[in-house]
């Protein structure tokens, strides 16, 4: 699956994850905030956004698990390592991982709305500053 990028300049969140319903309902959730949403199943894809010149990506929101040869830890450590002003939001089942960045925010699924949208509210924040 391709991530489709939104037309426009605003800043984008960025959402990875391999379950559709739970991508979906990130995704309409996030579509509540300024920022634009683009969705991705893969780590891999989603680099693939991070690295266009045409994308302004302020807010990264990945599972854990998700497939290919990168999970959402490494995905969060490389966009940490190449873009350290996004914000990185990681989500699990299973608990924090100790691989996770200190920077990246770790919530527990099933996450709230509420909370998912004080992410956003924070990177938008930061995006308009940088």
């Amino acid at each position: 699956m391709d991530c489709a990028v939104p037309d426009g300049s605003a800043p984008v969140a960025l959402v990875v994850e391999d379950d559709a319903a739970v991508r979906d309902l990130a995704t309409a959730v996030l579509e509540e905030t300024d920022l634009g949403v683009i969705a991705c199943e893969s780590a891999e894809a989603a680099l693939s956004v991070l690295e266009r010149s045409d994308v302004t990506v302020a807010l990264l929101f990945a599972d854990v698990r998700l497939p290919g040869a990168m999970d959402g830890v490494t995905l969060a450590q490389a966009v940490k390592r190449r873009w350290p002003d996004v914000r990185v939001v990681v989500t699990s089942g299973v608990g924090r991982d100790a691989r996770l960045p200190d920077q990246a925010v770790y919530m527990q699924k099933p996450w709230r709305a509420l909370d998912v949208l004080v992410q956003a509210e924070h990177a938008t924040m930061a995006a308009k500053a940088a």
